[in-house]
């Protein structure tokens, strides 16, 4: 069954022309131009979302917000915006990527074929109970991390931390959205997420120097590398 892609912006032209480039690919799309339109369409189960932020109206930060609870598709933003601050609160408020105006129907086509190949593996890990990255081995199961077969001690949340970066290779995710991943909402800082990666990264560069699958996206966030 082919992914359906739900595209949401008010630039009628755009969408058109989006549509047809995703259809020609072989994907289901579905349309709205404005953020109130999505709603309905949230019932098909959309694979991914392409979201404008700058509508009229509910605008895209809106949006994200008040669906991500329920929807757990990739959201790719669309903006005009260029600014660093915009994309971290794009990212922030649950956008999974973010791709400014104007820009190539490739690179926007690469994009979510990309994210979708990262939702299957995502899906294939969640089965598994063993992740293996080279000389390193985290078992699920057992919430063990294992480097050239020599376990490394891991806490609690570095191990959330660690198993939940590792299930989603190649993904940027923002301090924020580690947080309240692993914590939850309530009283805290997302600024104990970088302590507890320097952490891992120490531990893990402990076990076998150079070894550091997180890396930092500067002003963004962190990202598993394979």
């Amino acid at each position: 069954m082919p992914a359906t892609i739900l595209i949401v912006d008010d630039e009628q032209d755009l969408v058109d022309m989006i549509k047809d480039a995703l259809e020609d690919e072989g994907y289901r799309v579905l349309t709205a131009t404005d953020g109130n339109g999505i709603f309905p369409l949230l019932k098909h189960q959309p694979d991914l979302i392409v979201l404008d932020i700058m509508m009229p109206g509910l605008d895209g930060i809106e949006v994200c917000r008040a669906i991500r609870e329920t929807v757990a598709c990739p959201i790719l933003f669309l903006s005009a915006r260029r600014e660093v601050e915009d994309r971290i609160e794009g990212l922030t408020a649950g956008g999974d990527d973010y791709l400014t105006k104007p820009f190539s129907l490739r690179e926007l086509k690469a994009r979510i074929a990309a994210h979708l190949r990262r939702e299957q593996r995502s899906a294939l890990g969640k089965e598994m109970t063993v992740l293996r990255f080279g000389n390193l081995t985290i078992d699920l199961k057992q919430r063990k991390v294992h480097v050239r077969n020599r376990e490394v001690p891991m806490t609690g949340k570095e191990f959330d931390i660690l198993r939940f970066l590792a299930l989603h290779p190649g993904q940027v995710f923002s301090r924020e959205q580690i947080y309240e991943k692993i914590w939850g909402f309530g009283e805290g800082s997302s600024a104990t997420v970088t302590e507890h990666i320097k952490k891992i990264r120490a531990k893990l560069a402990a076990a076998e120097p150079g070894l550091n699958p997180i890396t930092t996206v500067w002003g963004i966030g962190y990202r598993w590398e394979k």
